[in-house]
């Protein structure tokens, strides 16, 4: 063990002690709040739950499986061909999803989990024209009106909606469909997520962060809550914009954009996309094109048939407050919504993230100056031509530092991008993105599920943890949603 590993792993400690006094402090202060009736709307704060210690049918099979991904997963991931591993990669993902709910039982555990009155099912016998669902939907979606919709429903765009009715269409209608559709697309995010590092060439990540998606604690939530879905379709666009296949990135856009029309708020994916076009190796300008049709497409189709993105969300803004969020004090929640999310994300997200953040300073701080050089030396050089010969010589020069041949990497502003950026960047993109969210006060409370979209982003990071700490904190991932769906119930 060299001088370097062991203060890394000390500060792995260090951040996974803070992490433990936070989600402490959270159950204790909310604990605390509940005493006094404090308007929490919680009974488990942080987490939307109830206490409810109990064991169920999925209890053996989920420690098992846990078991096995500990033992077995990270050899596997390094091993297996690719088409396989991605295969065998969301099989388990299904296994260990559908296992969690079992613990609370086939019927509470997931076919009735969607059924109930808050959820999109009960709306889809109301809906008969589509289009005239579409034109009319913000003019129900406020509260104490006659038709008002339910709290999801109203809470979110149409397209949400549209999900399930599009299942009923079909003949998948019903609480047993509705689940199972969570849990099976939900979990192509441990696809989706190694697939978007692989395209940006750090294979090597994409092994070694799968096994942590398989065994993500918020799997508790994706079987069964539409969040999974959500997860699912911007991390399949995230995907999409990475490959370097001319076509993916226009469809890459669409599914952003229908992505902005199930959840309000995935608007912050769009730091994620720019984020996954920045790190491609070739034709960025024309990929950011190719992408923005895409979303403005979709979004035309909405708006074509009578919904506008703007309106809908300034109306949930004003029916956010006319339900729980007017009481639950935000002085709680914007601290306490972060233990939330460790519980969600895994233990491993804190320490992984300060992982980062070390490269990725170094990072930017470099491309900061290589920008300053380029620019100092064009504002000496007078005329287009010479400005073109500036450029171009700049360019050549960070080429060569980087080992790559002059005009390698397309439009690259500051030389040949290195696949290991993907891993610095993307987890800590998301973090910023859950912060901005967090501080909004748009988000108190049950942001377990909401915030699983960004959720998956962050356990890109475990990538940097030394291999031999791998399967150890794998341990803790699984430890943490056995507890969860042991120890309470959790409301979708």
């Amino acid at each position: 063990m060299t001088p370097h590993l062991t203060a890394g792993r000390r500060r792995d400690l260090t951040v996974l002690a803070v992490e433990a006094a936070l989600l402490g402090t959270a159950v204790a202060v909310g604990a605390l709040l509940n005493w006094h009736d404090a308007g929490l709307h919680a009974d488990a704060a942080p987490l939307y739950a109830s206490w409810r210690p109990h064991v169920g049918w999925g209890t053996v099979p989920a420690v098992l499986l846990a078991a096995g991904v500990v033992w077995r997963g990270p050899d596997l991931a390094r091993r297996l061909p690719w088409p396989r591993l991605l295969a065998a990669g969301w099989l388990a993902t299904v296994a260990w999803t559908l296992a969690l709910a079992m613990v609370d039982g086939w019927r509470a555990g997931l076919t009735e989990r969607l059924t109930v009155q808050a959820e999109y099912l009960h709306e889809v016998p109301r809906v008969r024209d589509v289009p005239a669902l579409l034109a009319g939907f913000t003019d129900r979606i406020l509260d104490f009106q006659p038709g008002s919709w339910s709290t999801h429903t109203a809470g979110h765009p149409p397209g949400a909606l549209l999900l399930f009715v599009g299942l009923d269409r079909i003949g998948l209608g019903g609480g047993t469909a509705a689940a199972l559709a969570c849990v099976l697309v939900g979990a192509t995010v441990s696809v989706s997520v190694p697939v978007t590092l692989r395209a940006l060439g750090d294979e090597p990540a994409a092994r070694a962060v799968l096994p942590f998606l398989v065994l993500l604690p918020g799997a508790v939530w994706v079987g069964a809550s539409a969040d999974g879905i959500f997860a699912a379709v911007v991390a399949a666009g995230l995907a999409l914009l990475a490959h370097p296949a001319g076509w993916s990135p226009a469809l890459g856009g669409l599914l952003l954009g229908l992505a902005l029309h199930l959840s309000y708020g995935l608007v912050l994916a769009g730091p994620l996309a720019v984020t996954v076009l920045a790190l491609r190796a070739t034709d960025r300008v024309r990929a950011l094109l190719a992408a923005a049709l895409g979303v403005a497409g979709v979004t035309a189709a909405f708006v074509t048939y009578g919904f506008w993105w703007l309106d809908g969300y300034h109306l949930v803004v004003q029916r956010y407050y006319q339900g729980w969020a007017a009481d639950r004090p935000y002085a709680y929640w914007v601290w306490a919504n972060l233990a939330a999310l460790l519980l969600s994300a895994g233990p491993v997200a804190g320490p992984a993230l300060v992982r980062t953040l070390g490269p990725a300073l170094a990072d930017a701080r470099a491309r900061i100056a290589a920008l300053a050089d380029a620019r100092a030396r064009i504002t000496v050089v007078a005329g287009a031509r010479a400005w073109m010969t500036a450029l171009v010589g700049a360019r050549t020069r960070r080429a060569a530092r980087a080992g790559a041949p002059a005009g390698a990497g397309g439009t690259a502003t500051a030389g040949a991008v290195s696949a290991a950026r993907a891993v610095g960047w993307l987890p800590v993109v998301a973090a910023l993105t859950v912060a901005a969210a967090d501080v909004s006060g748009l988000s108190k409370a049950e942001v377990e599920r909401i915030w699983l979209p960004f959720a998956v982003w962050l356990l890109v990071a475990a990538a940097r943890l030394p291999a031999g700490d791998r399967r150890r904190w794998l341990a803790g991932q699984a430890l943490t949603a056995l507890a969860v769906n042991h120890l309470l119930w959790t409301v979708s």
